[in-house]
């Protein structure tokens, strides 16, 4: 099997009408490769309607033949809307033959294999529909039976076998390497190949399951909403998409009921490598929630979910009885009977167990527990009881949360409570009281809760220039930007070439910016005590010029660091090394923001983003992208020599403390990398055409060497600068690239006129063309260099994460 393969799940919302299935259709052809599986429910109202359809046959009742029609114009009307020529013709003659089927079933006394066979009608007409659309689009496609592969016996929840399972989507995969193969959703085959529905919410639970037998990297459910929120978002209106959660947590989030997450959906998950993601197929582009492995360190509720009725089962016991050991094994007989409680509450002064349920299990609940009940003297009754809400509160370690455990039971405090109940494994607080409005208790909870700011810790690497003036910088800025997004920053570690400090009470920024003391460090001993970090979230800001520190971003990544770098060694790295720091950041949930690499304060990569995310394709770049360079040819026209500019500029602290590195053109021609990558391209230093203005006798030595030789450039330059004034032009150091991977960096001679001929002194400038600036390139000039301009990019960045942090 194939490691390769997505799985791709539709809901019957997804599928409601015509429109739905073209943007369904349009989600997979951009969403999905030629290999994915995808798994359909029936569309829009069509099992209510078939359920409805038996109800009537089973009463003799001739609304059933009405239903039917209603039924049938609603599945044609699909079909017409969608297909055109001989693929309609097709897909009509099967539903003819489906319907006849169905009918002729109907008119029979109907056992429960026959109602799962009629109830399996509205996935295969999906499947089958949504295939052969997918056809007509160009797309290689076909549609799959999951009854030939989904291998379960019928039970109150069905389990599928999953190594019979297996061996049997291998096999009917085998000549379809190259489709897209849609799947009925919900229902399976027994050993006598009866069909078996998956139980509640099995459609779900179909795709993640098929997604574990074909080893798929990833399943993604596609409904109405984008995923889990802090709380329903329909009765808390200020409820935020949670971009991430952890498997613990949505396992949680389940069992209790959750209406977007299924604890069945989530086993197969568990229990196999594939990542899980929720997305809104009404808005495919308006963010996700993606379940992951790791457990998040905050000790935070994170989601306050409800249930408006909920009802509950009271065991009592003989006095005598241990109720711990009770408990344990009605617990185990309910479990086996796949009837587990959501919340299950020991009352010891009266000797009590109470199992809440959902209205929908409670019934087969009550019999199960009844039957368990019934040969035990100990057991003294057995109750089952409506007319309960139940609310509660999701997030990793939420009961030892002393803040908000005392909010959470202030809030109740005027609520007709029975009792409080916390998970064992501390990732759930749960409240039942007698059944209430609950939507103003969400409200008030939501609000209550959610006031803590998020806790973010800051670990500063360079305090030279750049660092020194972003210290002074988020000194000024550091309250506003708190209370914009209800954060606390941290400063929290503090390095250097000499070494660091690490104070998770943190520091002052004039605290460093007045001086400190460094320690020298061992990496792996540092990075074990940033792991051990008290905060939501750790970000590490790289000003640096180092290759060594740059090296370590796959490190930081997998610790679950953010980090945000002027530092252009990652950025213009070897390829391999570029994909796998992105990648790394991608796996871990992480975030990577470079933007001051390149133009300093100038929004060069946020206009590249925004142009690529419109729609617009980048065809080219070119510019001057180095402020010392910049100034040098600015004022080069020959009435000084270009030794003595250089000295005016090394004096002036405009170059490197070697000038070389600015002279040699490897600063820009990282630039150039980082751009060029960013816009799409794969390329690597060697294949970018360099032009150093250092001649080889004098790239050796010392800094000091250079200067003393620096007239030997005077020559070589001179005559450069001749030739182009003769043409009436003149010299500037420019960056290019284009979409064919042409990339150069040197000197030109250019029109005295031209866009980059005339700057001011320092500026850097670029010029990106595009499909929609083709003809005239959208031109961003300013301040390419410079502690403020930089230092102001690393804040602008810092800003632009926490607004996705917050």
């Amino acid at each position: 099997m194939k490691q390769t393969r997505h799985v791709h799940k539709f809901g019957g919302s997804s599928l409601a009408d015509p429109n739905c299935f073209r943007r369904v259709a349009n989600i997979i052809e951009k969403h999905s490769s030629s290999t994915d599986l995808i798994v359909v429910s029936a569309a829009g109202k069509t099992t209510n309607r078939l359920i409805e359809i038996i109800e009537y046959a089973k009463d003799g009742d001739n609304a059933a033949a009405e239903s039917l029609a209603s039924l049938s114009d609603f599945q044609r009307n699909l079909a017409t809307e969608l297909l055109d020529g001989e693929l309609q013709g097709d897909a009509l003659v099967a539903l003819d033959n489906d319907l006849t089927r169905l009918a002729l079933i109907l008119e029979n006394k109907l056992d429960r294999y026959q109602t799962n066979e009629i109830l399996s009608f509205g996935e295969v007409w999906s499947a089958r529909l949504l295939a052969t659309y997918l056809k007509q689009l160009g797309l290689k496609a076909s549609w799959l039976d999951s009854r030939t592969y989904l291998s379960a016996e019928m039970s109150v929840q069905p389990v599928v076998d999953i190594n019979l399972s297996r061996e049997k989507l291998t096999q009917q995969l085998l000549g379809r390497e190259q489709d897209r193969v849609v799947i009925t959703g919900f229902f399976a085959a027994d050993s006598e190949g009866h069909t078996v529905t998956l139980g509640r919410n099995g459609s779900d639970y179909s795709a993640t399951v098929t997604g574990a037998i074909a080893n798929a990297v990833s399943t993604t459910i596609w409904s109405d909403v984008a995923g889990v929120f802090s709380a329903d978002p329909r009765k808390v209106k200020n409820a935020v998409l949670m971009e991430r959660l952890s498997l613990d947590e949505a396992a949680e989030l389940s069992r209790l009921g959750s209406p977007v997450l299924h604890a069945r959906t989530l086993l197969p998950v568990i229990e196999s490598s594939q990542r899980l993601s929720l997305r809104s197929s009404y808005a495919p582009d308006e963010g996700s929630t993606q379940i992951v492995r790791r457990q998040h360190k905050l000790g935070a509720a994170k989601i306050v979910t409800g249930l408006e009725q909920a009802c509950i089962i009271e065991v009592e016991l003989e006095q005598e009885q241990d109720l711990a050991l009770a408990n344990a094994a009605l617990q185990a007989d309910l479990n086996a009977h796949f009837v587990a409680p959501l919340v299950v509450h020991q009352d010891k002064k009266k000797n009590l167990i109470r199992l809440v349920y959902t209205p929908e299990v409670a019934d087969s609940a009550f019999d199960v527990a009844k039957a368990y009940a019934h040969p035990l003297p100990e057991i003294k009754s057995v109750e089952l009881r409506s007319g309960y809400s139940m609310v509660g509160l999701v997030g990793n370690g939420v009961s030892d949360n002393a803040e908000q455990c005392y909010r959470f039971y202030r809030a109740l405090s005027t609520q007709p409570l029975e009792f409080i109940q916390a998970c064992e494994r501390k990732l759930s607080l749960v409240a039942v009281t007698r059944e209430i409005l609950l939507e103003p208790l969400l409200k008030t909870l939501h609000e209550a809760l959610f006031k803590r700011p998020k806790r973010i810790g800051l670990v500063l690497f360079g305090t030279g220039n750049i660092g020194g003036q972003w210290l002074k910088l988020i000194q000024v800025e550091k309250a506003k930007v708190e209370q914009r997004f209800n954060q606390k920053l941290t400063l929290c570690g503090v390095f250097n070439h000499l070494g660091g400090i690490v104070d998770f009470d943190g520091f002052e920024p004039q605290e460093i910016s007045n001086g400190f003391t460094p320690k020298p460090f061992i990496w792996e001993e540092m990075l074990s005590k940033l792991k051990r970090h008290p905060f939501d979230e750790l970000v590490v800001l790289d000003i640096t010029a180092s290759e060594s520190v740059s090296r370590y971003y796959p490190e930081f990544a997998s610790r679950h660091f953010h980090v945000i770098a002027a530092n252009k060694y990652a950025g213009s790295a070897e390829l391999a090394f570029y994909n796998e720091v992105k990648q790394s950041f991608a796996d871990h949930g992480g975030h990577w923001l470079y933007n001051a690499t390149v133009g300093a304060g100038l929004p060069i990569q946020p206009t590249l983003a925004m142009l690529q995310g419109s729609g617009d394709t980048i065809q080219g770049i070119s510019g001057i992208f180095s402020g010392t360079l910049s100034w040098l040819f600015q004022q080069y026209d020959g009435s000084i020599a270009f030794s003595e500019l250089l000295d005016q500029a090394w004096q002036q602290g405009l170059t490197e403390p070697d000038p070389r590195e600015d002279l040699s053109g490897n600063d820009v021609m990282r630039k150039l990398l980082i751009l060029a990558r960013e816009a799409g391209l794969n390329i690597e230093e060697k294949d970018i055409e360099l032009q150093s203005l250092v001649p080889e006798e004098l790239q050796q030595g010392s800094a000091d060497d250079f200067m003393q030789k620096t007239h030997l450039l005077d020559e070589l330059l001179a005559e450069k600068l001749a030739k182009a004034t003769k043409q009436g032009k003149v010299l500037r150091y420019v960056a290019r690239f284009d979409a064919e991977g042409k990339a150069t960096v040197g000197l030109e001679a250019l029109a005295d006129n031209h866009a980059f001929a005339n700057l001011l002194p320092c500026d850097n400038i670029f010029a990106i063309e595009t499909n929609w600036y083709r003809t005239n390139p959208l031109i961003i000039q300013g301040p390419g260099a410079g502690r403020e301009v930089t230092a102001g990019a690393i804040q602008a960045d810092l800003i632009s994460l926490c607004e996705k942090l917050a």
